[in-house]
């Protein structure tokens, strides 16, 4: 069996139809999640895009592998589902973006050329790389954003965009009248941006997934992680995306004026800054939804090109298919832009998996509230390719067993973190950044949000506040729940979690072992053991005896 990993870029839990969404329509997403399950429930272990994109291909939390924040290295030797599943003998291939920044200085001190296999892994978070390009061609006074070179824009300039850098002159721009509209600017929102729909992001890495498929000889199982930039900022589309949907079919935004009251004073750096202030006007929601929307109902149309070439060439009959995102987008919910904080907008992903083992028949069409975490995808896969998953590595847990329709044992509470220690918000709050760290621990009814540097925390009841308005932590009638939920963040923080190269059945099978090769320290008389260990040390000895210089 092969595995087509799809993730979209800040794609919210409920911005599709089989999510409930009343106004966008997704036959494709809705299509997957017929054939197989849809998890309800499904969270990120960090809501920002590098320390997300980390947990899932290392199936291991943020603090685990340290690389929580764009642009933190992922250190050198830490192990990916790459490596795991090369282990059992299936390819691991990337086709997209990672975000995924090399530790360089650590690759130099081992002495790991990028240019060898071994090296090139080790700087592509443990992928083969079909094609990589994460998708953020920004460029300013100092330079691009993005040092590395970018496929997408040679693609362009292949095309006729000729520009010094068409991913943002024609693919994420619109015209007004003889200038540039920029995509970075909300109100050109609703242009249709300047390039053929055909050559724009999504349809081109939908074409490199088939591509690659077209070239893998069946002999040999492979999983390729076909990543989206979109529908990541900047929010245009190209036509006819850009007008499918209006002001019309914009949701009133989840917000309430007792968000804004005394608000914890991280929730309330956030909502002053920039992006926040943004999407607390009505015309930039306005603007920005539909063309989100539209960016959506592209990736949708996308994923039927690829389901149709599936089903063509008889590769959906042999290819479990993974829909996710990294994190959401507040879209001004709670009074916020982006990502970054813990509530459900940001922190919640779709997860959508079909396996087409005849396993999996009695669990098609079902959706599943089990709490689920993004890491879990790294053991789902380990044992989709027949391995074993090694748990002293991977935090997360397969979900094999629900994908086929049974109710396993499971977690009673999910973790997300966020560190965010190079941000405008921790200067605001005169933190160090040891202490600007953020984490969530959620029992699937009460959410607690827990902030390092001396703040107190935030709770929410899902159950009777499912908008996650009431912050319960700024009244004292719920230190019940707060001392619970706290309880369940220390059991967390106890977990094992750096014993990487060393599994229980490893140190199980090494008990005992010293014994049988002569350490035996502590014998009175040597009754204590079994004499078969003393025997290397009894009997008589042939040779030289020494005599101690006092005896001569």
């Amino acid at each position: 069996m092969n595995i087509l990993f799809i993730m979209y870029d800040q794609l919210r839990f409920d911005y599709l139809s089989c999510a409930g969404h009343p106004h966008l329509h997704t036959p494709n997403f809705d299509r997957v999640a017929a054939m197989g399950v849809r998890f309800t429930n499904a969270y990120v272990q960090s809501p920002i895009c590098g320390g997300s994109r980390m947990c899932f291909y290392t199936g291991r939390y943020a603090s685990s592998h340290g690389a929580q924040w764009n642009g933190f290295p992922l250190r050198v030797g830490e192990m990916t589902m790459g490596d795991h599943l090369r282990n059992s003998g299936m390819d691991c291939w990337l086709i997209g973006k990672t975000h995924m920044k090399a530790d360089a200085a650590g690759m130099a001190r081992l002495g790991l050329s990028p240019d060898s296999v071994i090296g090139a892994r080790q700087a592509e978070c443990g992928f083969d790389t079909w094609i990589r390009d994460d998708g953020l061609w920004a460029y300013g006074p100092d330079g691009f954003y993005d040092e590395k070179r970018s496929p997408y824009n040679e693609y362009l300039r292949s095309q006729g965009y000729q520009s010094e850098n068409p991913w943002a002159d024609f693919a994420n721009a619109g015209v007004g009248g003889d200038e540039i509209a920029s995509g970075w600017i909300f109100r050109n929102a609703d242009k249709p941006a300047n390039i053929a729909e055909e050559h724009s992001e999504t349809p081109w890495l939908t074409s490199k997934t088939i591509e690659f498929i077209e070239t893998r000889d069946k002999a040999t199982p492979w999983m390729a992680h076909v990543s989206y930039i979109k529908p990541h900022w900047p929010y245009i589309v190209p036509a006819p995306y850009h007008n499918m949907y209006d002001a019309r079919h914009v949701p009133p935004a989840k917000r309430h004026a007792m968000e804004q009251e005394d608000p914890h004073p991280v929730f309330g750096a956030y909502q002053g800054n920039k992006i926040a202030q943004a999407f607390q006007k009505d015309e930039v929601r306005q603007k920005v939804i539909p063309a989100y929307m539209g960016l959506i109902k592209q990736c949708d149309d996308q994923l039927g090109r690829l389901l149709t070439y599936l089903e063509n060439s008889g590769r959906l009959e042999d290819t479990m298919i993974v829909l996710t995102s990294d994190h959401g987008d507040y879209l001004g919910d709670h009074w916020l832009g982006e990502k970054d904080l813990f509530h459900d907008a940001s922190a919640k992903i779709p997860m959508i998996i079909y396996d087409p083992r005849p396993a999996a028949d009695k669990a098609r069409g079902t959706t599943c509230d089990a709490l689920v975490e993004s890491i879990d995808l790294a053991a789902t896969f380990v044992e989709a390719a027949g391995g074993k998953v090694p748990a002293h590595i991977i935090e997360g847990q397969s979900l094999i067993p629900w994908l086929h329709g049974n109710r396993p044992d499971w977690r009673s509470f999910a973790i997300s973190e966020y560190d965010y220690s190079a941000t405008p918000q921790a200067v605001k709050l005169g933190l160090e950044p040891r202490d600007a760290r953020l984490f969530m621990v959620f029992d699937g009814r009460f959410k607690l949000m827990h902030a390092e540097g001396g703040f107190r925390p935030m709770l929410f009841d899902l159950k009777t506040d499912p908008d996650e308005f009431i912050d319960l932590a700024k009244s004292d009638g719920h230190q019940a729940e707060i001392e619970r939920l706290y309880g369940m963040l220390a059991q967390w923080g106890r977990r094992m979690s750096q014993r990487v190269t060393k599994s229980d059945e490893d140190i199980k099978a090494m008990r005992g072992l010293s014994l049988r090769r002569g350490i035996l320290p502590f014998l009175a008389d040597g009754t204590e053991v079994d004499a078969e260990l003393l025997s290397k040390y009894r009997g008589t000895v042939k040779g030289k005896t020494v005599t101690r210089p006092d005896e001569g």
